[in-house]
């Protein structure tokens, strides 16, 4: 498996242009980039540019993945840039971009339902807890959706890989794979979303892996609270994740393990298990796994009471100015520590 990075929390990525991005990428020895959109590469999809950027990742032995944006219909105003490419059609914007990352052999590309609401806090930061449509009604939409863009995908010989993001269950999505049908849709498996619903890690790999066939990787500090738990970002091999478990699933797809850090903080995101109205948006939560992710909060207070880890206090505090670099790198460290086949040894430095 290669080791590549997300784009949008590569370090200093704001400041590079994609030609940039890769070769510094290049440079700190990771194998390829995953451009959360193919318009980072061209915003007009111009062809000259798209293969541009295509032949400078070649000629370093980069692998390139893009994305296409959201599938969720209900979500799709939250990103008038894709309507406007398509002249007020969302969908022919899809088109224009499945067909344009085709033409310079991007076949994986990533998409997700919905957008955390940063500014909020609690359940209606989730899209799922949305009240003006159910969530019934935006997996169904999402279905539909994907389905007519199916047999363009088909054409291109591409997947839109759809992310484990922060509001769905791997359980959905494995249904909506199955539904529209794997040689169109597969999964961007994300191992610290999994944790935001109520789900472990590696059983949640084990569950997607047959249709896994690109990543969101980064390790999961988390924390116990009142309603249930808090998770956070950590680096590889600084939290709680079974990375054995992990990459033993994904490793006859063999995806490529795309690094996404962190840049302004630690992501910390509530997983209120006990709330009343949790367990009636989740009729599949396998209390094994609640029970699990409750035993490995325990288990990460310890580890932070004995000074092994980051506390509470330190996760929710300010990222440090050099954070993102060093969350990156010590993750890539970790992971060619696992690839190897040999246990990764915990770092002490904080991230």
């Amino acid at each position: 498996m290669r080791i590549g990075a997300d784009s949008t929390k590569f370090p200093g990525a704001v400041r590079l242009n994609p030609v940039e991005l890769i070769d510094r990428a290049a440079k700190l020895g990771l194998e390829g980039v995953y451009f959360r959109s193919i318009l980072e590469l061209s915003p007009t999809l111009d062809r000259a540019q798209l293969q541009d950027v295509s032949q400078q990742a070649r000629e370093r032995g980069m692998r390139l993945e893009a994305g296409i944006g959201k599938v969720n219909p209900f979500s799709t105003p939250e990103a008038p840039h894709i309507r406007k490419l398509g002249g007020g059609d969302y969908r022919r914007a899809q088109i224009m971009m499945i067909e344009g990352a085709a033409a310079i052999g991007i076949h994986e590309l990533w998409s997700a339902l919905s957008n955390y609401q940063f500014h909020l806090s609690g359940l209606y930061a989730f899209d799922r807890f949305r009240t003006d449509v159910d969530w019934p009604a935006q997996l169904r939409a999402t279905t539909a959706f994907l389905k007519g863009l199916a047999p363009v995908l088909r054409a291109n010989g591409t997947h839109v890989n759809v992310e484990t993001h922060e509001e769905i269950t791997s359980f959905e999505l494995v249904r909506i794979v199955e539904e529209v049908g794997p040689d169109a849709v597969g999964i961007t498996f994300d191992t610290a979303n999994v944790a935001v619903r109520g789900e472990s890690p590696a059983a949640a790999a084990r569950r997607v892996a047959p249709y896994v066939r690109a990543t969101h990787v980064r390790d999961v500090a988390l924390v116990r609270e009142s309603d249930g738990l808090r998770r956070y970002l950590v680096p590889v091999g600084e939290g709680v994740i079974d990375w054995r478990a992990v990459l033993d699933a994904l490793a006859p797809a063999a995806p490529m393990l795309s690094i996404e850090g962190i840049i302004a903080s630690r992501a910390g995101m509530s997983v209120p298990v006990f709330d009343p109205r949790w367990a009636p948006n989740h009729p599949e939560m396998v209390i094994a796994e609640r029970d699990e992710l409750l035993a490995l909060a325990d288990d990460y207070q310890r580890r932070a009471h004995e000074g092994e880890v980051p506390d509470a206090t330190a996760l929710a505090g300010p990222v440090e100015p050099d954070e993102p670099r060093r969350f990156l790198e010590n993750s890539m460290r970790a992971l060619r520590t696992l690839l190897a086949g040999t246990r990764p040894s915990m770092s002490k430095e904080t991230a």
